[in-house]
């Protein structure tokens, strides 16, 4: 797809919903000019030293990438220096200074994997499947506080029972599919002025945390609703798992797959501390008193 010349724009984003946004965005004929992404980090066991997503997106479509440790002065000069005419962010990981979403002429939007004002903050796609029986995409113009600002448009995608209950992955990787295309639909008319804001509802708003390791632990005899809640919530990170005494000693075990049936929580697989993945009729017999 040939670039669209009549927006120039430039993305800041990190990870796979970043890299699917740009896939979108790209096939509807909008590339960035340049991709402003975080610094390569060590990673695995050997850390070695890889780059993030967007960067290797950028780097196969020969698009220029900027990796700022921080927004000091040396960055804004460079972020100035490029003169686009909008700014847009999806999962970005880091706080962008309001000097700099203010750069381009026609601001900077950001896509939301939520319908916010629910669920604003760092794991809306987690908290949707534990809290929400939906969601959806926001695209929203970024003011200076988190996930506060005017809504440009907004689409409710996904309804789920417990029976028929997605995984984070899944629904995150669906959601920027859906937020992409929502953001090529409006980029042009918010760029000629088509396009009024809607301030949020902020007496409405709900808030996400940012997920710890802790989150994943669970009991066996909690309620079946909240447990596959967590499975399908956790399945990337930080896992849903419990403990269980054996031969004297505590074992971790994973619960890698789970459904929802008759009112009742039917685990499929787990993957117990040590071993490898196996079926739970599998693990139970191994694991009899």
């Amino acid at each position: 797809m040939t670039n669209n010349k009549v927006v120039s724009f430039a993305f800041f984003g990190t990870d796979t919903f970043s890299t699917i946004i740009l896939d979108e965005l790209h096939k509807a004929g909008f590339t960035p000019d340049f991709i402003v992404t975080a610094p390569d980090t060590p990673k695995g066991r050997k850390l070695v030293l890889t780059p993030p997503e967007a960067k290797v997106w950028a780097e196969e479509k020969n698009i220029p990438v900027i990796q700022p440790k921080s927004f000091d002065a040396d960055a804004v000069r460079q972020l100035s220096a490029v003169n686009c005419q909008l700014f847009v962010v999806a999962s970005f990981g880091k706080i962008i200074p309001q000097e700099v979403l203010n750069l381009p002429k026609h601001k900077t939007l950001n896509v939301h994997p939520s319908l916010l004002p629910k669920l604003r903050g760092a794991s809306p796609v987690q908290t949707a499947l534990l809290q929400e029986m939906e969601t959806g995409v926001t695209v929203m113009r970024i003011d200076e506080k988190m996930d506060h600002g005017p809504i440009i448009d907004q689409i409710l995608t996904h309804q789920w029972t417990l029976e028929d209950i997605s995984d984070a992955p899944s629904l995150e990787k669906e959601l920027a599919h859906e937020g992409g295309s929502l953001l090529a639909q409006v980029i042009t008319p918010w760029i000629n002025g088509e396009v009024s804001e809607q301030p949020q509802e902020h007496a409405q708003a709900t808030y996400t945390q940012k997920l710890t390791k802790e989150d994943g632990l669970v009991s066996l005899s909690d309620k079946p609703e909240d447990l596959i809640r967590k499975i399908k919530a956790f399945k990337e990170w930080p896992k849903t798992y419990f403990f269980i005494q054996h031969k004297d000693k505590e074992k971790r075990i994973i619960i890698t797959d789970a459904r929802f049936k008759d009112g009742k929580l039917e685990i499929m697989t787990v993957l117990p501390e040590g071993g490898k993945e196996m079926s739970y009729t599998d693990f139970k017999k191994g694991h009899q008193s």
